[in-house]
């Protein structure tokens, strides 16, 4: 039997790692950190930082960073998901049976909450569907949301409103969703909301947030929205990778 414990690590601050994380992390035998690249070099650097500082002296935990397979840039979005969901399940399953060949306790560092657009839950699916004898624990984390509010200390929904969580990919194609009075998006790979009409739109963007380089713009969307792009493609072309949220609200 395996026990995989999902970790949420929150979005780049140390500080935002729960006790309960600290105590799962101590309590794996083996830590699985995937390696995404040169241009992410600063996500795994984050979960190796974490693992120096809080992994107790005495503890025995061995980590064990892997190459994270590519996603097919194919048109057929889902069906490429699909692939490469299949593909990472391949993976953990062979660095579980290599170095726990008789089972044993697995943590995985889980880059904001393992429940909100993290697929890590559906992998691990995956491997109990396969016949793997897996028992599936989830530890919390702080979400990008919940920093981005904070930062920019606002409220995530209006007075007795709802908020729609969804992503750049469904508001480029679907627009503003019926009946949300806040909007906010997730998973955007560049200015989804420079296709809504922009009047009577207010807009919290914030982009690695939680890091040192944490930058953080609001406004009226007719008045940002080309700053935040130019903002935008500055960024990732300093750092080689963005990771952002922002929140939509009509006033």
């Amino acid at each position: 039997m395996i026990q995989l414990s999902l970790i949420g690590i929150g979005t780049g601050n140390p500080e935002h790692v729960t006790l309960a994380a600290v105590r799962a992390l101590n309590d794996a035998e083996l830590i699985l950190l995937p390696r995404k690249g040169d241009g992410k070099s600063d996500l795994v650097d984050l979960r190796r930082l974490l693992c120096r500082d809080l992994l107790e002296a005495s503890s025995r935990t061995r980590v064990v960073e892997f190459d994270l397979p590519q996603r097919d840039g194919r048109a057929d979005y889902l069906g490429a998901v699909d692939d490469w969901h299949e593909a990472i399940a391949g993976v953990w399953a062979a660095l579980m049976a290599t170095h726990l060949p008789e089972g044993g306790r697995v943590g995985m560092l889980i880059w904001g909450d393992p429940s909100l657009y993290d697929s890590s839950l559906r992998i691990a699916g995956r491997l109990r569907d396969a016949g793997q004898a897996l028992e599936i624990r989830v530890e919390p984390g702080i979400t990008s949301l919940q920093v981005l509010t904070a930062e920019h200390r606002i409220p995530l929904n209006a007075l007795a409103e709802p908020v729609q969580i969804t992503t750049g990919r469904r508001l480029r194609e679907r627009g503003w969703p019926d009946d949300a009075a806040s909007v906010a998006v997730m998973l955007d790979s560049g200015g989804a909301f420079a296709s809504l009409p922009p009047e009577g739109l207010y807009i919290w963007w914030g982009a690695y947030l939680g890091m040192d380089k944490q930058r953080l713009i609001d406004g009226w969307l007719e008045d940002v929205a080309a700053s935040i792009i130019e903002q935008r493609a500055a960024l990732r072309e300093r750092h080689g990778w963005i990771m952002d949220v922002y929140l939509l609200r009509r006033m």
